[in-house]
């Protein structure tokens, strides 16, 4: 009977599930960009930053990544954790990646476009559901909202407003585009989350659950002519 490594399959379904998630994540976020109906507060700042200095949309997320992780690790005195690093690196390069695509362009009707944007939201809550549900580490954003919470004793709901007003004021600032994409973002990631979450949940369980059945002999089914190789030196 061949040995099981349940820790290690576990591991491998764990990581996997959380690239597919940045993956999806970096997708939606896309999506809404070429969408050009407005965009997430954070991305807001990502886009009027390059507006102003150059550069590309994802350099400049993995650059506002970097300095929230050295923020968040000078606040809770710990050293970040591999997700949020990877986090960080490969939203920024997915996104870029995507917006390179010579077909990947902003539709020519507003009607197109809305229909973009909603899509867009609603990969970006799978996305982030997914890659959550690998449970890896959360990304720069929401761990400096932790450190914050934990730091100053105020509720999450609080510090997370305050994050993106700030973020969203200077995005504005910086003529990021602030339209009906981002009023959308705000008020419905966090529904669209709320019920992603606990289906990819379900997907990561089931995975990890599959993949070690199709390896534990004990689960499966023994077939009458099924044999190991042993039973004519045993006859």
């Amino acid at each position: 009977m061949k040995i099981v490594n349940r820790f290690a399959r576990s591991f491998f379904v764990k990581w996997l599930v959380f690239f597919m998630g940045l993956l999806i994540m970096s997708f939606g976020i896309s999506l809404m960009i070429k969408a050009n109906l407005g965009s997430a507060p954070w991305d807001v700042l990502h886009i009027g930053l390059y507006y102003q200095f150059g550069l590309s949309i994802g350099t400049w997320s993995i650059i506002i990544g970097f300095l929230i992780i050295g923020a968040t690790s000078w606040l809770t005195k710990k050293r970040p954790q591999a997700g949020a690093l990877l986090n960080m690196l490969f939203v920024g390069i997915f996104i870029d990646g995507y917006l390179m695509l010579p077909f990947f362009k902003t539709p020519d009707s507003t009607s197109a476009a809305i229909i973009m944007l909603a899509a867009g939201l609603v990969i970006n809550g799978f996305g982030i559901g997914l890659y959550i549900a690998s449970d890896y580490g959360a990304g720069p954003r929401d761990s400096l909202m932790l450190a914050l919470t934990e730091k100053t004793g105020k509720k999450v709901t609080h510090i997370r407003l305050v994050m993106e007003l700030f973020v969203l004021a200077g995005g504005w600032l910086l003529k990021g585009p602030v339209s009906l994409g981002t009023i959308l973002f705000c008020v419905s990631i966090g529904s669209i989350v709320e019920y992603t979450l606990p289906f990819c949940k379900k997907i990561v369980n089931y995975w990890i659950e599959r993949s070690v059945y199709d390896e534990d002999l004990n689960k499966r089914t023994i077939w009458l002519d099924h044999h190991d190789g042993l039973g004519k030196k045993i006859r």
